[in-house]
């Protein structure tokens, strides 16, 4: 009986998506912040130099190796704007030496993201996001 549950808890694992595993996996708060700043930009983690770069299996779950991605970064085909962002995100994680002034080169979806994440980070989720009126 518990095999039968065990095998239902690693099918439904297999049926999630990507990021929710990855969430699932996260360590910590800054781990959490910068997955979900991935998963919410949606389009780097479809890529598969990216994914190959950051994503491993470590003891049954699926996980982000940051280390692996920001040895990467270079490496991995992005445009400027996908390269800023990242090495923002990894800046979440503590990893790497990035300015913020690569904001400059986001788009505005990007941006928000970037934001909030910040935000989530500070701790602070009072601070309105959007566009003035």
């Amino acid at each position: 009986m518990t095999t039968t549950t065990t095998q239902a808890a690693d099918t439904d694992a297999a049926d999630l998506p990507l990021g929710a595993l990855l969430l699932a996996s996260a360590k910590n708060n800054r781990d959490r912040i910068a997955t979900q700043a991935l998963v919410n930009e949606e389009t780097l983690l479809t890529r598969d130099s990216v994914r190959n770069a950051l994503v491993a299996k470590q003891g049954g779950r699926m996980t982000c190796r940051w280390e692996g991605l920001s040895g990467r970064l270079y490496t991995l085909g992005l445009d400027d704007v996908e390269r800023a962002f990242l090495g923002l995100v990894l800046s979440i994680v503590g990893i790497g030496h990035i300015t913020i002034a690569v904001v400059e080169d986001l788009d505005e979806r990007r941006l928000v993201i970037v934001q909030r994440a910040i935000l989530g980070l500070a701790g602070n989720d009072r601070i309105a996001i959007g566009t003035r009126l």
